[in-house]
């Protein structure tokens, strides 16, 4: 028997990287698990680690900084698998090219960053809150990041959007404690996905994926434990925040950062974590 057998689980960004790690977890503790993305591709790979893993997932086309869009994961979700129990809002994007201060940084880009990085967290939890209400409570954990409490040059609209999943996560928490719904969040450091990587690659101008991954690796020395974090480090936070044994936490954040949060200056290397 899984710690999640039955629970329905819907985690945003779930095609990849931290997304995908926790998927595969989910879906190794019994859960059932739709995972919303873009990226066709790579969900289809991350479907099959998830059946390997002993349960059977589904992936869902969906753009969630669009409403109709969170509309269809929540209704699809529920229809699949009788209901909500635990959402992942984890996708986040912070192009490669768009490091810039608020003067470089376009409208377009703004208003894209904080819809995927934020705006979804809205969305998904306006629609997937009623469907908890039905199991009689559930548990939203957002993907914010060090970022939401300290910050590095160029990144105003990643900055912005991470500091309101926070601000975001304490006040849903009020809304709907009464209801046995928990809100929560998670503040990675730098985690070795794709979106670091290109980071990797733009600093290096480099597609040479060993240069590249030895240049991620130098971005765990920042770190006080000395390496980068992994999408299996952050899936372990995921499921715990997600279980019974963090019943009495909601409201709050969990720092999986390798203990950047713990020295001052720390904005170095990468910067970037999701």
């Amino acid at each position: 028997m899984g710690e999640f057998d039955g629970k329905s689980v819907i985690i945003t960004g779930g095609a990849l990287g931290m997304g995908g790690d926790t998927a595969v977890e989910f879906a190794r503790a019994g859960a059932n698990v739709m995972i919303a993305d873009i990226n066709e591709i790579a969900a289809a790979s991350t479907l099959e680690r998830m059946a390997a893993a002993g349960t059977e997932g589904l992936f869902i086309h969906a753009d969630v900084s669009q409403d109709a869009a969170c509309q269809r994961v929540v209704r699809e979700a529920a229809g699949a698998f009788g209901g909500v129990d635990v959402l992942f809002n984890n996708v986040g994007i912070q192009p490669a090219d768009s490091y810039a201060n608020v003067e470089g940084t376009s409208e377009e880009l703004w208003d894209r960053i904080i819809g995927v990085n934020l705006k979804s967290r809205f969305l998904m939890a306006k629609y997937s809150i009623p469907e908890m209400r039905k199991r009689g409570g559930g548990v939203i954990i957002n993907n914010a990041s060090v970022q939401g409490q300290q910050s590095m040059p160029g990144v105003p609209a990643y900055a912005a959007s991470k500091g309101g999943d926070l601000s975001l996560t304490r006040q849903m928490s009020l809304d709907y404690a009464a209801e046995n719904i928990r809100v929560v969040a998670i503040c990675p450091g730098t985690i070795d996905t794709e979106m670091v990587r290109a980071v990797a690659r733009e600093e290096l101008g480099s597609h040479d994926e060993d240069e590249v991954a030895a240049r991620v690796a130098e971005y765990g020395k920042d770190h006080p434990l000395g390496r980068v974090g992994t999408g299996l480090d952050i899936a372990n936070a995921v499921m715990f925040l997600a279980s019974d044994r963090a019943s009495f936490m909601t409201g709050t954040f969990l720092n999986v950062d390798g203990g950047y949060m713990a020295q001052g200056s720390w904005a170095k290397g990468a910067g970037a974590e999701a």
